[in-house]
C-alpha cells in the first residue's frame, strides 16, 4: 500500500485562511465601490518602495544623517529584504477577485505578509520612537492616520488579505523596535533635530515680561 507523503494543511490553518478570503473579498465588494478610487491608489503610491525609498536616501545628506537617516534607512531596507524572505517561503497568491491585480503586481506576485503594511507602520512606529518630546502630537497623528489608511486601502484595493495587513503591520513595529533598540540611536540629536524641525512649523510668539521683586520673569 502505498503511504501518502503530501503534507495537508492543518484543518484550523485552512479554515482560518478560507474566513480571511471571504472577509477579505466581502470588504472589497461592499466597500470599494463607495471609496473614490484616486483616493486608494493615491495611498497606495505614497507607501511605494520604488517611489519612496529614492526620496528617503535624501536624508542622508541632512546634518543628522548619523542618527536618524542612516537607522532610517537600513530599516526600510530590512523591511524590503525581511518580507521578501517570508512571501517567497509561504508563497500565498494575491487575491483572485480583483481584475486589475496583474499590471499592479508584476515585481511582486505573493501576498502574505504585506509590504505596504509593514513599511508604513515601520515609519509610524519610527515616527513615534523619534517624536519623544513634546508638540509632536499632530505629526504622530498624521503619520499613524496615514499608515491605518494606506493598510486597510490594501484590502480596499484587492491587493491584499485581512491577515496579510495585519501581518504586515505587525512586522513594522518590529522592525522599528529593532532599529531603534540595536542601532543605537542618539536621543541627544533628535532633541536638537526636534527642536529645529518644530521651530519652522511654529509661528514665532511674543515675548511677555512680568517684573517682581526677585527680578524679571520670561
Amino acid at each position: 500500500m502505498a503511504t501518502a507523503t503530501a503534507t495537508a494543511t492543518p484543518p484550523v490553518l485552512h479554515r482560518l485562511r478560507s474566513l480571511d478570503t471571504s472577509l477579505s473579498q466581502s470588504l472589497h465588494t461592499r466597500l470599494n465601490p463607495f471609496i473614490p478610487g484616486h483616493l486608494l491608489l493615491l495611498l497606495e503610491y505614497s507607501a511605494d518602495f520604488r517611489l519612496f525609498f529614492p526620496v528617503s536616501l535624501s536624508l542622508y545628506f541632512t546634518p543628522f544623517r548619523r542618527s536618524f537617516a542612516i537607522p532610517f534607512i537600513a530599516g526600510l531596507l530590512i523591511d524590503l529584504l525581511f518580507i521578501g524572505l517570508v512571501k517567497s517561503i509561504f508563497r500565498r497568491s494575491r487575491p483572485h477577485y480583483n481584475p486589475n491585480m496583474i499590471p499592479a503586481v508584476s515585481v511582486d506576485h505573493f501576498s502574505f505578509p504585506s509590504g505596504h503594511a509593514s513599511r508604513v507602520f515601520f515609519i509610524a512606529a519610527f515616527a513615534s520612537f523619534f517624536a519623544v518630546f513634546e508638540s509632536t502630537s499632530w505629526f504622530l497623528l498624521f503619520v499613524w492616520t496615514w499608515a491605518l489608511l494606506t493598510s486597510v486601502s490594501r484590502v480596499f484595493l484587492g491587493r491584499h488579505f485581512v491577515l496579510d495587513v495585519l501581518a504586515g503591520a505587525c512586522v513594522g513595529v518590529l522592525e522599528a523596535l529593532f532599529v531603534f533598540r540595536f542601532l543605537r540611536l542618539d536621543i541627544s540629536e533628535f532633541a536638537v533635530l526636534h527642536s529645529d524641525v518644530y521651530a519652522i512649523f511654529t509661528p514665532p510668539q511674543t515675548e511677555i515680561q512680568f517684573e517682581s521683586n526677585s527680578g524679571i520673569w520670561f
